[in-house]
């Protein structure tokens, strides 16, 4: 099969010979640049004793393969004679040697090299064309029954339709990342879908953004001035205000950035917005004095969520109108009966909270750290425990979930898990035609909860249900468009009993007293020289000294002094992706310090690695899920350990806790190191130990909501590296972005009907 492309050299070159062809079989590949499929990698060349290297957009080559070669002979200045590629095709090994490589190199799923010398014993220089028209044939080799001979004859056919769809999408200007996942998606007919709309691919692709979908569909021919692709751009714009945490976006501007986006007078599109409104994808609701958008303007939401924000709203007033199915408590008596039995003594707050659990219908409590949340919600549930009524507890993630069900002592359940969410189907079991059985659920961390989340919940919880929803709203917002728990305080519409007063106990770690500092605007105060304390601040002024200063105290000091494990028990949380004291540059260098390569690019815990592009996941590695996999049931956040590697097979196992899940090797894009992690990220979750870098590189992201949340995650041990400075201008900034939602005033009555 031929595969053609150019490349753009890796460096000055001293010298340019004349065309020239190469053959040979690719041994290695040294690097891959997963957006362009720039390449280094090394060949085996007959005639020559050492590997040849070779330089170009060498898209989907992998190792074992026999490969022709076009192009130039250069000498590079810094990596000394390479070969320029223009043009390439592969070729079918012709040499026993060559095929055994080439099968044994991972590229079909179920043949390793054992398998791919049996093979290649059994049926010499006819073993690929056995496995391509004689499949049923395979039996005949030792360790090959009829399940694996079906499996290898599908993962041959496969691998045969991702090169062809390789060779499509290249010529469109997509990246060898995308093929195997677009394959994955659309299968048989991924060229047919991407050619009869591409913008589809923004939407269904996990990586592929709008301009990649937009530059295959102008290559495909669709005018610039296209009806579809301005219908396209508005909801890109839409999604993109939804991945920011807005529900809808203000009509003015959405028009205006539409156009700007597309280079498209705006006429354009505001046609393209009647088209969308009309088949009913977006709605446009007429402007609100109040409604978080411009004065006078109309709020554009894409469909699904209006549906969502709209009945959230509905739902919340239903439940709160209906009478309780619980029977009533007396109050006085059970408060003294709690303390009693606890050995406690409720704040006067506290006793508020309690009180309002057992009466309201519906119930906010909110407040920081160390302010008694977990308290009050253990006495209203033992409480009403006591009359027997179903109690059901939750929270947005597996980690908040088993948080609160160690603190409650009682069974809580993700939202997911307790709605009976169906991977298959890709909706909830539990719904208004299905309700939970329950008269009181408790809902943790509700900070976290997004519109959509909260509106699936809610339909859920029978209209009897007391309803009360736990979480801190000084901590960032959702990641899902919405600001759900900060509505609902600011609509006035429900009870809300804030918690203030730190307690004894509480107040004896900086952490929380640090915490309560910085939300209220003032400086953290770190431990002395000498002491041992809970809450550290090390002052750096180089980025490259809080880098190193960070290598230090994560693999040297904290487990010397504190006995912790420094993969398992800390966590590093910075404000920003990119840049020294960014995720990217924190992973690469805490993973060669944590678990470096040893021979064959392994980590500590095994004997092989799996490079995706610029990244290198080896076994024992700490990752992240990046997105939400109801397949696999592994959620945005999840953090776990790489645990084995199957090259054989292609895929890799991560230990969540008490699981282990399998990934193909296509789905690791889902998957970043999380030797240190976005604060952002780390939201829902706690860790025995967290180091967080803090420095005026970080300049943009310094605010104070961010930095709450980072010191409240930590339980065991705060260290903040960088500078006073840094430091001064986050607990100054108490900016809040702003979400674009109608949730409050819905609440309120006063939403508006749809334009």
């Amino acid at each position: 099969m031929a595969r053609g492309s150019t490349t753009l050299g890796s460096g000055a070159a001293a010298s340019v010979a004349p065309r020239a062809l190469l053959e040979g079989i690719l041994e290695h590949i040294v690097y891959v640049n997963e957006t362009t499929a720039w390449s280094v990698v090394r060949l085996a060349v007959p005639g020559r004793r050492d590997a040849v290297t070779a330089v170009g957009n060498l898209l989907g080559v992998q190792p074992g393969e026999s490969v022709r070669l076009h192009g130039t002979w250069v000498e590079d200045r810094r990596y000394g004679e390479q070969f320029r590629v223009d043009s390439f095709v592969t070729v079918a090994p012709s040499t026993l040697v060559g095929i055994e490589r080439y099968l044994g190199s991972g590229l079909v799923r179920g043949i390793g090299k054992v398998m791919a010398e049996r093979l290649v014993r059994h049926f010499g220089l006819d073993t690929l064309e056995t496995i391509d028209r004689h499949p049923e044939r395979l039996v005949e080799v030792d360790g090959i029954g009829p399940v694996r001979s079906a499996r290898i004859r599908d993962a041959w056919i496969e691998q045969r339709e991702i090169k062809d769809v390789m060779v499509f999408l290249q010529s469109h200007g997509v990246s060898t990342t995308h093929a195997v996942r677009i394959y994955k998606t659309y299968g048989s007919r991924a060229v047919a879908t991407v050619t009869e709309n591409p913008y589809r691919l923004a939407i269904d692709i996990f990586g592929i953004g709008f301009k990649t979908a937009d530059r295959i569909a102008g290559s495909l021919g669709i005018e610039p001035t296209s009806p579809r692709r301005a219908e396209a751009g508005l909801l890109h714009v839409l999604g993109e205000g939804a991945d920011d945490g807005h529900v809808f976006c203000p009509r003015s501007r959405l028009v205006e950035e539409t156009a700007t986006m597309l280079a498209v007078e705006a006429a354009r599109v505001e046609a393209a917005l009647d088209t969308l409104r009309e088949e009913r994808r977006v709605v446009v609701e007429s402007a609100a004095a109040d409604g978080g958008g411009l004065p006078g303007d109309a709020a554009v939401f894409l469909a699904s969520l209006h549906a969502a924000e709209v009945g959230l709203g509905a739902r919340l007033r239903e439940i709160a109108a209906s009478p309780a199915s619980a029977a009533d408590v007396a109050v006085a008596r059970a408060l003294a009966w709690i303390e009693e039995r606890e050995g406690i003594r409720l704040s006067a707050r506290q006793r508020d909270a309690v009180d309002a659990g057992l009466r309201e219908k519906v119930l906010v409590i909110t407040g920081g750290p160390g302010t008694g949340k977990t308290t009050v919600v253990n006495a209203i549930t033992r409480i009403l425990a006591r009359k027997g009524p179903k109690i059901l507890l939750a929270a947005p993630t597996g980690r908040a979930a088993k948080r609160l069900a160690e603190a409650t002592g009682r069974e809580a359940k993700t939202i997911h898990r307790l709605l009976e969410f169906s991977p298959a189907e890709m909706a909830f079991a539990r719904n208004q035609d299905n309700p939970l059985v329950a008269d009181v659920v408790v809902v943790d961390e509700m900070s976290m909860v997004d519109t959509v989340l909260a509106y699936h919940l809610l339909k859920a919880v029978p209209l009897g249900c007391r309803l009360i929803l736990v979480g801190d709203v000084d901590q960032l917002p959702s990641v899902g468009p919405g600001s759900v728990l900060r509505d609902l305080i600011r609509s006035g519409a429900v009870t809300v009993v804030a918690l203030t007063e730190i307690f004894r106990q509480a107040a004896a770690s900086l952490i929380v007293v640090n915490a309560h500092r910085v939300n209220r605007g003032e400086m953290p105060a770190g431990a002395g020289d000498g002491q041992v304390a809970d809450f550290y601040v090390v002052e750096r002024s180089e980025p490259e000294e809080v880098l190193a200063t960070v290598k230090e105290i994560v693999a040297e000091r904290i487990p010397a002094r504190f006995g912790l494990d420094p993969v398992d028990d800390v966590q590093v949380l910075t404000p920003m992706n990119r840049g020294v004291l960014g995720t990217a540059s924190l992973n690469a260098e805490l993973q060669a310090l944590l678990n470096p390569s040893v021979a064959g690019g392994a980590g500590a815990g095994g004997d092989v690695a799996v490079v995706r592009g610029t990244r290198s996941f080896r076994v024992g590695d700490k990752v992240m899920q990046i997105r939400n996999n109801y397949d696999l049931e592994v959620f945005n956040g999840d953090i776990g350990r790489v645990v084995g590697i199957d090259a054989e097979n292609r895929s890799a196992e991560v230990r969540y806790d008490d699981r282990v899940v399998a990934y193909d090797y296509a789905d690791l894009d889902e998957l970043v190191l999380a030797y240190a992690c976005s604060i952002h990220k780390a939201q829902g979750s706690e860790y025995p130990a967290v180091v967080i870098p803090v420095h005026t590189q970080h300049y943009v992201m310094l605010q104070r909501n961010l930095l709450y949340t980072a010191l409240t995650r930590g339980k065991r041990l705060v260290v903040l590296i960088g500078t006073k400075k840094a430091l001064a201008i986050a607990v100054k900034n108490n900016r809040i972005d702003e979400r674009h939602t109608r949730l409050a005033e819905r609440l309120r009555g006063t939403g508006r009907l749809p334009a």
